[in-house]
């Protein structure tokens, strides 16, 4: 269990209205008394339920609102491969 100093809550909110939850921890690469070894470690899913909880509990919280907009979505033709070499995939 980490302290509230060393811990991190993340709330994710995209353009779709769609909201993930992620924990994030101080961790040191080397000593504790060395502030350059200090990052955040990767964020971790967790629950809505459990971010509520922590926010109330008085952790860190961070709301961030992503304005990426969605992934471009590529049409294949139908065909593939066949269509261009008049083979069949992996034939």
């Amino acid at each position: 269990m980490h302290s509230k100093q060393t811990v991190k809550y993340i709330c994710r909110t995209y353009i779709s209205g769609n909201r993930y939850y992620y924990k994030t921890e101080l961790i040191s690469h080397a000593s504790w008394e060395q502030p350059e070894s200090l990052n955040w470690s990767t964020p971790r899913p967790i629950s809505e339920r459990t971010f509520k909880k922590r926010e109330k509990e008085g952790y860190k919280v961070e709301y961030i609102n992503e304005t990426k907009q969605p992934a471009l979505i590529l049409p294949f033709r139908t065909g593939g491969m066949k269509e261009a070499t008049g083979k069949r995939p992996f034939s």
